[in-house]
């Protein structure tokens, strides 16, 4: 935080670039032997944890991220005779994934609405425990943000992705990556700000 109480958007977009350290697997899944193809135990093992980390920072739940996670794999394995590419099959995790977390998020909504909130859906301890305060601020500051904005904020801070694969993993535009992600780190600024005057 600086001196006098304000945080800037550098700031704020600097300590989102440190969030991407808790994302440890952000890399291609390990070459099948030159006689085998690449299979879905492969991509199971190799990017599963990532995708829930990834999952975890979109529902902040860490059963309801499993879920998500399992069910972007069950449906990638009933495409996957039909994928042309088994290279695109990240891609068409990281998409089932965001979509799988929007409609946990609704379905949460939804039964919030006549229930009250299941203090099991707070972040675990542990989660906190590994990260700065500085990083808690932002992430617990991100959950005041709309869905779409954090979505685009935890694929490009935590998941390292390009504006093109944010576009393709959310449906959206690159242009209205781009400037989601502006007003949303601006907007980060302005909470963050707000809960250091406060």
């Amino acid at each position: 935080m600086q001196q006098n109480g304000a945080v800037g958007e550098s700031e704020v977009e600097r300590t989102l670039g440190a969030l991407r350290t808790l994302n440890p697997v952000r890399q291609a899944p390990p070459p099948p032997p030159r006689d085998q193809p690449l299979t879905i135990d492969d991509l199971y093992r190799s990017h599963r944890m990532s995708m829930v980390r990834l999952a975890i920072l979109l529902v902040d739940d860490i059963a309801s991220a499993e879920d998500v996670v399992q069910e972007a794999f069950a449906g990638l394995y009933k495409q996957w005779g039909t994928l042309r590419d088994t290279g695109a099959a990240i891609g068409y995790l990281r998409t089932a994934v965001v979509n799988g977390s929007r409609s946990m998020l609704r379905r949460r909504r939804t039964a919030r609405a006549y229930v009250p909130p299941d203090p099991g859906t707070a972040r675990s301890a542990e989660s906190l425990a590994i990260m700065s305060s500085e990083h808690r601020a932002v992430v617990d500051a991100m959950g005041e943000l709309a869905p779409r904005q954090r979505e685009v904020l935890v694929l490009r801070y935590y998941g390292g992705l390009s504006e093109a694969e944010i576009a393709e993993a959310t449906g959206l535009s690159k242009g209205t990556v781009k400037s989601t992600a502006s007003r949303a780190v601006a907007k980060l600024g302005g909470i963050m700000r707000a809960q250091s005057e406060g």
